[in-house]
């Protein structure tokens, strides 16, 4: 693999316009695009076993197989964050498995996306992408059954992820109550860092922590499910941590307020957003959804580690005061050490971020 702080012989990222969960649509603009969908509002009826659909936005579908089992569908896929094409392979294959365990799910098995700018890009590059994304499924303990590949202008690779839960301990976004604490699961950064990296101001440090966060398992998440007072989980990508909150505070109807001092952060993070180092997607982000949130005294460089997307980012749990410290030894028994309690929910319909 390539040395990556050298310019190595093929750099993917130069090969698309946008990378990693910065790709998405922007918030505002998808609500846009799905606002007239006219099943979303007469799926439960017509399929009473769809558990989870697009209601509320959440990480992935659900549908009921029995008293005991239900199915988790997802799928997630991006252009390259990084220059190395195994890590990227890695990274969006972790990505796109954290929306089953951000449904309280297992997965069970895989299915590939592929498009490749085929004769631009050298056989082995391509191979190198699909070995990473290999790697992490074997390491959650699932195959890759299958896929489909087409020759694109720009490199894409994600995965189909399918799963199994409980149908009792699926978790969503909606059910977040007045009071609970909010606990979030790993640092925040990843768009900062990717900014940075671009302009070759990224250490070699900080790229290893980049790495290490963007391809840790969301492992936990079935753990956090089985706990009583786990009321609502998520898990934070490209819409950053303020948009994917404001969708627990829209689905639950609950307000909160989060403490900046309390957010764990990729190391040196602060010091690159202070210097600039931002995403255009992290000011999309905000052009979204900041008319929503509250931040009074903030800086706009902290306003950036807000709406930072992140590229497979950590899972962010709404509990009770009661299960707080068993959310936080389930994270830390899997390896997150630096979960912590961020913030809590209240009364209202906004986020108020404190300094």
């Amino acid at each position: 693999m390539n040395d990556p702080l050298l310019a190595p012989p093929i750099r993917l990222t130069q090969f698309s316009h946008g990378g990693g969960c910065g790709c998405k649509i922007a918030p505002s603009v998808l609500r846009d695009i799905l606002s007239d969908t006219p099943f979303a509002s007469h799926l439960a009826a017509a399929y009473p076993d769809l558990l989870v659909g697009i209601e509320h936005g959440d990480d992935a579908a659900v549908y009921k197989l029995n008293d005991t089992q239900a199915i988790v569908a997802t799928t997630d896929f991006f252009m390259p964050i990084v220059d190395d094409p195994y890590e990227f392979g890695r990274i969006a294959a972790t990505n796109a498995l954290s929306d089953v365990y951000a449904m309280g799910g297992q997965p069970l098995f895989a299915l590939a996306i592929v498009g490749m700018p085929i004769g631009k890009l050298p056989n082995e590059v391509i191979r190198q992408i699909l070995a990473g994304g290999e790697a992490v499924c074997k390491q959650a303990g699932i195959p890759i059954a299958g896929g489909h590949s087409i020759d694109a202008p720009e490199p894409i690779y994600g995965l189909v992820g399918i799963g199994v839960v409980d149908p009792r301990r699926v978790k969503q976004n909606s059910g977040g109550v007045v009071g609970d604490h909010l606990i979030l699961g790993k640092p925040l950064g990843v768009g900062i860092y990717s900014a940075a990296l671009k302009k070759g101001l990224l250490s070699a440090d900080q790229y290893a922590a980049m790495i290490a966060a963007t391809t840790q398992l969301n492992t936990p998440g079935a753990d956090l499910a089985a706990i009583d007072g786990v009321h609502a989980m998520t898990d934070i990508t490209g819409f950053g941590l303020l948009g994917h909150l404001l969708e627990i505070t829209r689905a639950s109807n609950v307000a909160a307020q989060v403490d900046l001092a309390h957010l764990p952060l990729l190391p040196g993070v602060a010091e690159l957003a202070q210097n600039g180092h931002i995403t255009g997607a992290s000011e999309r982000n905000w052009a979204s959804y900041g008319h929503e949130a509250r931040l009074p005294g903030i800086a706009d460089w902290q306003r950036a580690l807000l709406t930072d997307p992140q590229t497979s980012g950590g899972l962010l749990v709404s509990c009770t005061s009661e299960s707080r410290d068993a959310v936080l030894d389930a994270f830390h028994r899997h390896g997150f050490a630096q979960a912590t309690e961020i913030g809590r929910l209240q009364a209202g319909n906004d986020v108020t971020i404190v300094a």
